[in-house]
């Protein structure tokens, strides 16, 4: 586990250097869709217990403030903290970890400064709502696609390296990761039994069509690393489907909010304090995830 999170931090932190990167397709991208507003019309019940679960994608490291616990990168204003905040009365345990994969839900994971306990230790009878956002880790893909498909560009800047790399695996990592989260998804169940379980997919990270500084990827691999963003959401689609619980899909919402949108919702290849983590979400994504789901629990399950 140690491995995954130094290459996720890894992947982020050593592509130095600043630039603008703007829409390179605007025009033939699909219209925005607009997400709903933090305060619906209905508002959401509260609960007693919301545990939140997941990877840095839920964790949403360098958004400010930091959480008290630093160890997994967590921010204090992340979409658990944005939902609990709009629903009064609601007691938010938020155990999302920077680097966590399905298997941290029942085995410890290495955090920054130390042991981070099992994310299941924090499910118990009395949990009455969970939301778990995972899958990315497993099998290194996102590791993979990022950390290492941005160094190979060198090796061929106008060919397709990381897809000649990577093309053969994926497959399997897309059905591992579909049968993990249901397996999660199970394991939640089991511990609290009367929890409404909702799944969170994710976003829009590479652009459908364009080029950009901010995410320096080879020419010919844009459409693969698209591809296997797009897939990577389906097979937790699946996965929550599989295990009968709500998703909450972030990759029609995050339409133009790609890495090299104007209006990105995830950050590129910089990582700077105070803001983001290297593709990772930025403040406004957390804040349109929080909606989303914010939205859904006002619906009846």
């Amino acid at each position: 586990m140690r491995r995954r999170l130094v290459v996720l931090l890894l992947g982020a932190l050593v592509l130095a250097g600043c630039s603008d990167s703007p829409d390179t397709d605007a025009d033939a991208r699909p219209p925005a869709v607009d997400t709903p507003s933090t305060s619906p019309t209905a508002a959401p019940p509260a609960y007693a217990e919301y545990v939140a679960l997941g990877d840095s994608y839920t964790a949403a490291p360098l958004v400010p403030p930091a959480s008290a616990d630093n160890n997994c990168l967590r921010s204090g204003a992340n979409y658990p903290a944005l939902v609990a905040e709009a629903m009064p009365g609601t007691g938010l345990t938020d155990v999302s970890c920077s680097g966590a994969a399905t298997v941290n839900m029942t085995h410890r994971q290495r955090g920054i400064s130390g042991a981070v306990p099992p994310q299941f230790d924090a499910l118990t009878r009395r949990t009455d709502l969970v939301t778990i956002g995972l899958g990315g880790n497993d099998d290194g893909l996102f590791g993979a696609l990022i950390g290492q498909c941005t160094q190979l560009r060198a090796s061929d800047p106008t060919g397709d390296p990381c897809t000649t790399a990577l093309g053969p695996s994926v497959d399997k990592s897309l059905a591992d990761i579909r049968r993990n989260v249901a397996e999660v998804v199970a394991g939640v169940r089991k511990r609290a039994p009367d929890a409404r379980i909702l799944v969170v997919g994710y976003p829009q990270i590479v652009p459908a069509r364009g080029t950009c500084s901010d995410l320096p990827l080879a020419d010919g691999d844009y459409a693969f690393a698209r591809e296997v963003n797009h897939a990577l959401t389906r097979a937790v689609e699946k996965a929550a489907a599989d295990g009968k619980a709500e998703y909450v899909d972030l990759w029609a919402p995050s339409a133009r909010h790609d890495i090299c949108a104007r209006d990105p919702w995830i950050n590129g290849r910089v990582t700077t304090a105070n803001r983001a983590l290297a593709y990772h979400p930025l403040a406004v994504e957390q804040q349109a995830v929080a909606a989303l789901v914010t939205a859904a629990l006002a619906t009846n399950p």
